[in-house]
Parts: structure tokens; C-alpha cells; sequence
């Protein structure tokens, strides 16, 4: 190998050394895997995400047996609340309006919490496959940045978390946002990388190239499932 080579692994060996899964130190957060998005009738509805909910699964599993904190997000609008991420940037957050069309472009009530609420395919309520425990904590954020508004940040480091094994949708807007919040807060990311999901495989695999360079580890669920057995 060449110099640059030998330099590259180096750094390498010493993110995946300082990014390990430490007991009583690691939580997972679980993104906005919720009815809004992951509904095939949802106007939102992000197909790949269908396909990570086994990964993800998986993870809450070995982290509940293992005694690793799972933590949910669920994205929520309300109109008391008329940020941007409704008008201009997610109409389908709007409330629905009667006898208008509604679906991916349209007020749809999606992730609607409040009065008129979303239900069903557009609940912001997070789905029944990955639902959270009684005690597990459930952070709702009007925002793609996880911490900014919420207890989040309290809640890990009150209980002595530094290192963030992610999971959730979509990769390039709230995973995205949060993982670089995180990293910004001096946690140690990882990312679960068949545990996220979005619309564009080239938009996944440029995340996943910005991440690893400057904010996070990448690993697969298998991968950290181990690693969690080994703690």
C-alpha cells in the first residue's frame, strides 16, 4: 500500500476503535419510522423504507437484550406550529382540505398532529411492526434535526450516552440532519446502513460517502448485532 493508503486505513482503524459500542454508553435511535411515511397509501409513502423494516427490527431486538436504550422519533406538523417544513417544503402536511384532492404534492394531513389530525396511512404515529415499549422514550420533533426543540440531547446525556447507533427515514432529510446534529454534539454516530432508507440510491450512497468522512461510522446491522454480543 501506498503512504496515503497505509494513512487512510489508520484513520479508519481509529474511528471504528473510538466508535464502539460501549455498554451503558450506547442508545439506538430509531427515525421516524412511522404510518406517514412508510404506508403504502401514505403521500409520503418511501417504498424503500418497506424494505429496512427487518434491519431496523433486528436492532431494536438485540439492543433491548442487551440492555442498550432504544429511542423513537416520529416527525409531526401542526398548524399552531406553521414552520416551513409544511408551506413550502411539504404540502402534504398541510391539513387535507374537504372535496380537494390529497395524496403526494397535495395537503394530505400527513404526520398532522392537533385538529384534524393525520390517521391511518398518514398517522404520524410510529408503525406497529417497530412499536415502542411503554418506557421506551418517544421524541416528537416539527423539525428534520432530532435534538433542535426536544429533550433528546437531555435525555442521552442524563443518562451517560456519547455514542448513537441510527436507523430510520429518510437518509438525506431527518436521518441526515440528525446524524450531523449528533455529531456536532460530540456523539459517537454510527449508522446502520441497511437500517436507512430514501428515495434515490445515488442520494443513500452520497450520505453514506459525507457521513463516513467527517461525522460517522458505517456498519451493518449484522456487523453491530455482533459487536452489541461482545460489549
Amino acid at each position: 500500500m501506498t503512504d496515503s493508503q497505509n494513512l487512510a486505513q489508520t484513520r479508519q482503524e481509529r474511528i471504528d476503535d473510538l466508535h464502539r459500542s460501549v455498554a451503558d454508553r450506547t442508545a439506538l435511535l430509531v427515525v421516524d419510522m412511522q404510518y406517514g411515511f412508510l404506508h403504502p397509501d401514505a403521500s409520503l409513502f418511501v417504498p424503500a423504507g418497506r424494505k429496512i423494516i427487518g434491519s431496523v427490527a433486528l436492532m431494536i431486538e438485540a439492543c433491548r437484550n442487551h440492555s442498550v436504550p432504544v429511542i423513537f422519533t416520529e416527525f409531526v406538523y401542526a398548524t399552531a406550529v406553521p414552520c416551513l417544513r409544511g408551506d413550502p417544503f411539504g404540502p402534504e402536511h398541510l391539513p387535507a382540505v374537504p372535496g380537494q384532492p390529497t395524496g403526494y404534492g397535495y395537503p394530505s394531513s400527513n404526520c398532522l398532529i392537533g385538529p384534524d389530525a393525520g390517521q391511518g396511512a398518514e398517522s404520524a404515529e410510529t408503525i406497529a411492526e417497530l412499536k415502542p415499549r411503554e418506557e421506551e422514550l418517544v421524541v416528537r420533533a416539527h423539525g428534520y434535526d432530532k435534538f433542535y426543540g426536544t429533550p433528546l440531547d437531555l435525555a442521552l446525556r442524563s443518562r451517560g450516552i456519547d455514542r448513537l447507533l441510527v436507523t430510520g427515514v429518510t437518509t438525506d432529510v431527518c436521518v441526515n440532519s440528525t446524524v450531523l446534529a449528533a455529531a456536532n454534539r460530540n456523539y459517537r454516530v454510527t449508522v446502520i446502513t441497511d437500517g436507512v432508507a430514501t428515495l434515490d440510491d445515488s442520494i443513500q450512497e452520497a450520505c453514506f460517502q459525507i457521513w463516513q468522512r467527517k461525522f460517522a461510522r458505517l456498519r451493518s446491522s449484522e456487523q453491530i448485532v455482533a459487536e452489541l454480543a461482545g460489549m
